[in-house]
């Protein structure tokens, strides 16, 4: 068999209409799943879904996961469409950034740490019958959180609530990968570096070269890279790995 194959599997992919989820989304598509994407504006998930359908069978489903509500009506929309759930990602993330500790507010972290870390506990909760129902023995479900590798070490920019959000997903990976491994599902997290996105639009113009000479391979993350993981993840390839936060960077977390 192939291991990297994903014929007749479905995958929810959050935050799935731009950078990292779009990745992943079509990551997954390539290698044979049904793939449904979610963001908040339903125009994104239109777009979203010209760009991939190319690749395969995707629909979009517009939410805003900030919300537990607006979570658990997302998973029900999914299971009015399917019976199960092989691939849950969770994507959607927010940052904040502020030129000093003086003047972060307190909205900083309401928002960053309702995306960032309470929606994916919520929505795996949620998923969690889905998940269950696609689960087999040597083939568990998949639950795959996109951590940061500034939940890894200390970033450079003072963006508090986001650095400290993501180390919280890395743990709440592994307390959901003891937990969920004998209901037959994986948890495991990705910690992405630079990757051209919305969100690092601003900082790779601003110091993109800079950070590509951190690496040791001297360059930023591409869309096949991001792809690569998460396929790994959500195959065959990947079942008998649990609670694990791979770094996705090119070495700059790991070796500076």
């Amino acid at each position: 068999m192939d291991l990297f194959d994903l014929t007749g599997k479905v995958a929810v992919v959050t935050g799935g209409t731009r950078g990292i989820g779009l990745m992943m989304a079509r990551g997954l598509l390539q290698a044979g799943a049904r793939v449904y994407v979610s963001s908040r504006k339903a125009e994104a998930g239109d777009a979203a879904v010209a760009e991939l359908s190319p690749f395969g069978t995707v629909r979009s489903i517009p939410a805003d996961l900030s919300r537990e509500e607006e979570c658990t009506r997302l998973a029900a929309a999914v299971a009015d469409r399917e019976d199960q759930v092989h691939v849950l990602v969770n994507n959607a993330g927010a940052t904040w950034g502020a030129p000093s500790i003086e003047e972060f507010p307190s909205s900083a972290w309401d928002k960053v740490v309702d995306l960032n870390l309470k929606s994916p506990f919520f929505l795996t909760r949620a998923f969690l019958p889905l998940l269950e129902a696609a689960g087999e023995d040597g083939d568990p479900a998949r639950v795959v959180n996109v951590g940061s590798i500034d939940g890894l070490h200390v970033p450079p920019m003072h963006t508090y609530s986001y650095s400290t959000s993501k180390a919280a997903l890395h743990h709440l990976t592994r307390v959901l990968a003891k937990e969920l491994g004998p209901r037959g599902i994986t948890v495991n997290a990705v910690a992405p570096g630079p990757f051209e996105s919305k969100m690092m639009a601003a900082t790779l113009e601003a110091f993109g070269d800079e950070i590509a000479a951190r690496s040791p391979l001297g360059r930023i993350g591409r869309p096949d890279d991001m792809a690569g993981v998460v396929v790994y993840l959500a195959s065959r390839a990947g079942s008998y790995v649990t609670g694990a936060v791979i770094p996705v960077d090119g070495g700059i977390a790991t070796t500076r």
